[in-house]
């Protein structure tokens, strides 16, 4: 570390000397279970739910010294984009419509993340955006309600985003596998990354690729790759708390028309207090309703406070409570009876919203008075208008001097390519959160408006540099494409 700020994820000796370039099975095509799904030959066939075993032996029943073994190259792409939310999309999209073979990894059982699995039920900054992100809204304004017509597509059905997005990929030949988890990299050695390793139903595998895209939030891949990065606010690297979506049912819509978001600003203070005279107090100190269609409603109700978003055991734990609460609250309004008589829960996000992970190191990083003063920058990917939005980092509040610095506002900003780069690793772009920024300037950007674009200045730069024969680096953003430095 370089400042009590500043994490630095180093390589690890162990993987490297067992994945490096001059291990991987290159010559393989697809490792235990080829695309047409025939096993391949010198590995077991996962198809008939055999298993590359794990061997070694515990030390002290402390430590686990794993033997080397032979790890299956699963497939080679081009362009391999790492997380399938609303960046990863926009950049699998960009790549493969730009005429790279391009691979798609996601975590969840569906495209979309904070989207789908997040239940996030609103797309935020999305003035001004063309491109994929006018492309999604309309798909999900033709294809969805009233509400979803009437938002321009921003109000939307998580399920119905689930169906949109994978046709969108599907027909543009974006090759996707989900239930899978980026546990490794490797570079090699001219420090541009060559291969990413993954864990599934189908065990642990390498994929292969000519360009890698980051869009994980969490910079999980730059991370692995050994990208620096920076994390949360002050000394002690606090992160943004984080939100249980769910959607709830029961009300019919003009009974609860004064506490509905999209009614206006008062309408989160307006439901606080009567929740809290009703004798029931949220962790969220700005509790969101909206109708999406029919008599189906989110709610957000929730914060998870100093939860690291890289601690399985702390999300574990923020995930439970979350649940817990929102069911509690609808339990109690419930009992209210009247217009909210039959509420019910009809879902809870199989992914708690995170709102603040690493911070990638890129070529540029976006600061506070970048979007204090309205950054114009000549490679500029899209702009953002986003305020500062810091949620409490405590139940009690922020501290003084980020609401100082809320309170100067944010002028309409560029986000420039090389904050889209990765500065310790060639090869590798990022988009969504995980760009290189300061904590002030996350907190505006960090906004799904502005993930989609960067994603999909990002597919369209892997694409071009691998044509160009140069990497990401090399190339300028310039009229809203990329073009050789």
């Amino acid at each position: 570390m370089t400042s009590p700020q500043r994490r630095q994820f180093l390589k690890t000796a162990g993987t490297a000397a067992m994945l490096g370039p001059a291990g991987l099975i290159m010559q393989q095509r697809a490792g235990a279970a080829d695309s047409s799904g025939s096993a391949v030959e010198g590995f077991p066939d996962i198809s008939r739910g055999q298993v590359v075993r794990t061997s070694g032996k515990l030390v002290d029943g402390a430590a686990f010294e794993e033997n080397s073994r032979r790890i299956p190259v699963a497939g080679h792409s081009q362009v391999l984009v790492c997380g399938g939310g609303p960046a990863g999309i926009a950049a699998a999209l960009a790549a493969a419509r730009s005429g790279a073979k391009t691979q798609l990894l996601e975590l969840a059982g569906c495209l979309g993340g904070v989207w789908t699995a997040g239940m996030l039920t609103k797309i935020l900054d999305t003035g001004g955006k063309s491109g994929i992100m006018k492309e999604v809204l309309t798909a999900l304004a033709a294809q969805g309600s009233d509400v979803a017509k009437d938002s321009g597509g921003t109000v939307y059905d998580p399920e119905l985003a689930k169906v949109v997005l994978e046709e969108m990929c599907v027909d543009a030949g974006v090759e996707i596998c989900l239930h899978t988890m980026v546990v490794g990299a490797v570079t090699n050695d001219k420090n541009q990354l060559v291969a990413v390793i993954t864990e599934s139903k189908s065990g642990r595998q390498v994929w292969t690729a000519d360009r890698f895209i980051d869009c994980t939030g969490d910079g999980d891949l730059a991370a692995q790759a050994g990208c620096q990065f920076d994390l949360g606010f002050g000394d002690d690297c606090v992160c943004q708390p984080m939100s249980m979506m769910a959607l709830i049912t029961g009300p019919e819509p003009e009974d609860v028309q004064e506490f509905i978001r999209e009614t206006g600003a008062s309408a989160k203070p307006r439901f606080l207090k009567f929740m809290r005279d009703a004798g029931i107090d949220p962790s969220y100190r700005a509790p969101t309703l909206r109708h999406l269609h029919s008599g189906i409603y989110s709610i957000m109700t929730n914060h998870e406070y100093g939860v690291s978003a890289f601690d399985a055991a702390a999300i574990t734990k923020a995930t439970i409570e979350g649940r817990r609460e929102v069911h509690e609250i609808v339990r109690g309004l419930r009992k209210l009876g009247g217009v909210w008589k039959d509420l019910a829960v009809v879902a809870t996000a199989e992914q708690i919203g995170v709102r603040e992970g690493r911070r990638v190191k890129g070529r540029y990083t976006i600061t506070s008075e970048d979007i204090a003063t309205g950054l114009k920058h000549p490679q500029s990917v899209c702009n953002a208008k986003f305020p500062i939005d810091v949620h409490s980092l405590e139940l009690a509040g922020n501290p003084e001097d980020i609401e100082k610095l809320r309170a100067r506002g944010v002028k309409r900003y560029d986000i420039p390519y090389p904050s889209l780069v990765a500065a310790d690793v060639d090869g590798l772009l990022m988009a969504g959160r995980c760009i290189s920024g300061d904590f002030f300037a996350h907190s505006s950007y960090r906004v799904t408006g502005n993930a989609v674009p960067m994603g999909e200045a990002a597919g369209q730069a892997a694409a071009e540099s691998i044509r160009q024969g140069v990497m990401p680096h090399e190339l300028q953003w310039k009229s809203g494409s990329p073009r050789p430095s």
